[in-house]
């Protein structure tokens, strides 16, 4: 009888162990079932976005924007206030890089042969009429140095055309092609920087160890040297005054950390401290063409923030956040009026929406996600989080866990 019921007993725990291990079983399984995220391929990541890079006209009255033709970004317009989209540009073998109103009625638009990362210069109409290449020059490739916002006719680029290793700068007319050399490059320039009529005043030399900032008053004469700095320096030059006399600039000289400035050509001096912040390099100046009035100063801790310098840019940037509570804003572009914007979202489960602003009204219409076949609740949440190494230094990183 004893040995019967120790049979049963370990019979019992036998059948008990048995069933746990189905129970876990079947609760991993409807775990998987109800739980877990569905498996994403990578590929979804790399695709190219549904619709990205929206712009406004000058006037406001067209919206452009990339979009996949045969598998490659091209460009798309439509009307501001509404209608069919139709497609201006018809290229195949390679993305369409950039581009870029001119005006309310051309758009200009960069793109290379096979790889071979020399991007030339093309302009079409905006109802896809007049499509023609600027800058047919095999093996030479072409930047936009300033587009000339209030020149209808007139950009002016860099190109290596003389000499394959160095940038000279050329004007160059839209409609007729007809080009210009402004400044000759000596072999050392590395940037050129207009002032707010499109003169060409700056100019930044490097030979890998040390870096020169040029200036001239005018472009009828010569540039001469300002300052002179390590490769361990920073003084970045981002646009003149509204007067034109004066720089704003990123620098770090004489300080720890990047921040902006306003320097003073006639005196070669730093005049004025702008901003700066304690822990992180500042990023840039932004600031209202028709008001001409600073706007922003912008820096990234663990994510992107600002520094309001006018009550206009704060006002709108307050009321977008209000609306779109838990992504980061950025307003991207917007019509000469300044009354109309384009705002781009991204989050750290989001590649991100595109928005069109109406200042009068407070009005925000969603004008495409970048990315619609990834969902926010299928990725995980990005954290920021800080902690100390071993020799006392505060580290800042993101944590993402399943």
């Amino acid at each position: 009888m004893l040995q019967f019921m120790a049979k049963m007993r370990s019979a019992f725990f036998v059948l008990l162990f048995c069933g746990l291990i189905l129970i876990c079983f079947l609760g991993f399984i409807l775990w998987e079932w109800l739980g877990q995220s569905p498996k994403i391929p990578l590929r979804d990541f790399f695709r190219n976005p549904e619709k990205a890079a929206y712009q406004l006209s000058q006037d406001g009255k067209t919206i452009s924007y990339l979009a996949p033709y045969r598998k490659r970004l091209n460009i798309f317009v439509r009307p501001t206030a509404g209608g069919a989209a139709k497609r201006i540009t018809n290229v195949v073998d390679r993305d369409i890089s950039a581009y870029s109103w001119k005006g309310s009625d051309y758009l200009l638009y960069m793109r290379d042969y096979g790889g071979d990362e020399n991007f030339h210069l093309y302009v079409v109409n905006k109802d896809g009429s007049g499509e023609k290449e600027l800058t047919p020059f095999p093996g030479v490739r072409v930047r936009l140095i300033d587009d000339l916002y209030d020149d209808p006719d007139w950009v002016i680029i860099g190109m290596n055309k003389r000499n394959p290793e160095i940038f000279d700068a050329f004007r160059l007319n839209i409609k007729t092609g007809e080009i210009k050399l402004v400044a000759e490059n000596p072999g050392n320039i590395a940037d050129w920087l207009t002032d707010h009529d499109g003169q060409i005043r700056v100019a930044v030399t490097g030979d890998g160890l040390d870096s020169t900032v040029l200036y001239r008053d005018s472009e009828a004469e010569p540039f001469r040297p300002l300052l002179t700095f390590g490769y361990h320096d920073t003084f970045a030059p981002l646009f003149f005054t509204f007067d034109n006399k004066q720089l704003y600039a990123a620098s770090n000289l004489g300080r720890d950390k990047i921040a902006i400035v306003k320097y003073d050509p006639a005196s070669q001096k730093e005049v004025e401290l702008l901003f700066q912040h304690p822990e992180v390099d500042v990023d840039g100046l932004n600031y209202s063409r028709k008001r001409k009035a600073l706007t922003t100063i912008v820096y990234e801790t663990w994510k992107e923030e600002r520094r309001f310098l006018d009550s206009t840019a704060e006002g709108i940037y307050s009321d977008l956040a209000a609306q779109l509570p838990g992504y980061e804003i950025d307003v991207t572009g917007n019509n000469r009026d300044e009354d109309l914007f384009i705002v781009r979202t991204t989050s750290d489960r989001s590649r991100g929406a595109y928005y069109l602003y109406e200042l009068a009204g407070q009005r925000l219409t969603k004008l495409a996600e970048a990315a619609p076949w990834l969902k926010e609740s299928d990725l995980a949440e990005m954290k920021p989080i800080e902690y100390m190494s071993r020799d006392g230094l505060k580290i800042n990183a993101y944590l993402v866990v399943p």
